[in-house]
Order: C-alpha cells, then structure tokens, then sequence
C-alpha cells in the first residue's frame, strides 16, 4: 500500500496523472518520492508536495492500493489510464479524476471535479459526494464519450453527464444537471432524484431513466408507452415510468424512462398512446 498526505493547501493545479496503481507498482520508495509532477507551472517532486508511505501487503502485487489524504480539490488526472488495483482519496478530487480509466477502482470519500471518469473504458468510480459537469463525457469537440466502466455518484451531478457516452453505467442519487446522456448512443445513466432538463438531447441509443421530477421532456421525443418497472444491470427498478423515443432530430432510438407520478405535468402524453 502506499498512503500519499498533503504537505499544503494546494494553490495551483497539479497535475497527477502519475498518481496510478499502474505508475507506482513496483518502484522503491525513492523512485516514487522523485517522480515529476507540476504544480501550476512549476515542476516540483512528488515529495515536495506529498508525505509518501510505503508499505508491502499480502495480495497486493495483483491489486496495488494507493490512499490519499487530504484535499486534492486542485489535483487533476488521478487515476488516468489506471488499469488496475485501487485508489482511494479521503477528501475532494480535482479534474478528469479516472481520465481513460481501463479497470481498477477509485473511491473519493469527496466531491470530484468535472470531467470525471472522461472517456473511460471499464473499471468503477465511486463518488460519494457530488460531481462536477461533464461527469464521464470527453473533451469539447470530441465525441469519444465513455466506453465501459461504471459510475456512482451518491450526491448530485452537474450537466451534460453522459455526454456522448457509449457502453457503461452512471447512477446519479441526487439531482442532475441539463442536457445528461446528450448526443449518447449507447449505456444507461440512472437519475434517481430531479434533472433540471433538456435530457437525451440528440440522443441516438441508450437508455436514461429519471425516478424525479423533470420540467419538460424535449418536443423531439415521443410517447411510447408506460412501463411499471425497468432493469438497470441486474437491479429491477419500479416505475410506474412514461416511455419516450428519441432523440426523432438524429433518427434515434434512445429511451427516456420518466417518473409518471413525479410527473404530473406531463400527464397529457398519455391521450396519445
């Protein structure tokens, strides 16, 4: 196991993509002391900016465990291209946290910065505070959105989740923002609370389900039918849920599931099934 603490409140970005089970396994501790990283524009040492820890355990050869302490809140790229093993991070986590993530697990007793979980491929991101926008969508201009993996976010997430997303699973618990699973073709976000709006825009394929309110569901979308549950991995979650089709500007296939009875307002789509 290697426990990384905080020697400061971090003023500028850091970077810290090499802040990986994948990068550290293996090095001695003096290696892993003298690693590059910046901070803002400075270059600095791993251990002008961490207190390092290192400490041999049974099994971890296979599953290498990194702790963090402290507020990483300016710390960006944990965990990117992470294949394997474990991280934890007892405080906030800053940007692209699990950036192009292929396997592994990052937990964040925290909040995490926007872009979390950016195009990853497999693995799992558990968060246990709120997300940041753009939680695993990739880069503007890009449309490599995530590919595998899963996401849990137990608190709220900001807008566009799922943004061009394509195989995976995001489960918000609290609220999201506008514009999730915008132009996805594939995977499934779940909302378990409110989405303030404009969700599955320009959706292709995949699946978002809302047990909340929703103000308004997208003109470009039509009613299906109602469904009284619907599956989410292996869990069966029960509805009633209004089934919507769209995004029809794309020609798409995707499917809104909706709350009906969080959702009066939208009571009026039933006379056309």
């Amino acid at each position: 196991m290697i426990n990384l603490h905080s020697l400061k409140e971090f003023r500028y970005p850091v970077g810290g993509e090499c802040i990986s089970p994948d990068l550290l396994e293996g090095k001695t501790a003096i290696e892993i002391e003298n690693l590059d990283v910046y901070e803002g524009n400075k270059q600095r040492r791993l251990r002008e900016l961490f207190r390092i820890q290192t400490a041999d355990a049974a099994g971890e050869t296979e599953n290498p465990k990194i702790m963090i302490h402290g507020d990483m809140s300016k710390v960006r790229g944990i965990g990117t291209l992470m294949g394997k093993g474990e991280i934890i991070i007892n405080g906030n986590a800053g940007m692209h946290l699990g950036e192009k993530m292929e396997g592994g697990t990052i937990k964040v007793n925290g909040d995490a910065g926007s872009w979390a979980g950016s195009m990853m491929k497999s693995g799992t991101i558990e968060i246990k505070g709120n997300a940041g926008d753009y939680l695993g969508a990739p880069y503007r201009g890009s449309t490599n959105g995530m590919q595998g993996g899963k996401i849990i976010v137990q608190g709220n997430a900001g807008n566009e989740a799922g943004s061009h997303m394509k195989k995976g699973v995001i489960r918000i618990l609290g609220d999201a923002g506008q514009f999730a699973g915008f132009r996805m073709t594939g995977g499934t976000i779940q909302i378990q609370k409110n989405c303030k709006g404009r969700a599955g825009a320009c959706m292709v394929n995949g699946k978002i389900i809302i047990a909340g309110v929703i103000d308004s569901v997208l003109p470009t979308f039509t009613i299906d039918s109602v469904k009284e549950k619907v599956k989410i991995e292996d869990e069966i979650v029960e509805g009633p849920f209004l089934l919507f089709l769209g995004d029809i500007s794309e020609n798409g296939n995707g499917k809104l599931y909706v709350c009906k009875d969080k959702n009066p307002q939208l009571s009026h789509y039933e006379t056309l099934l």
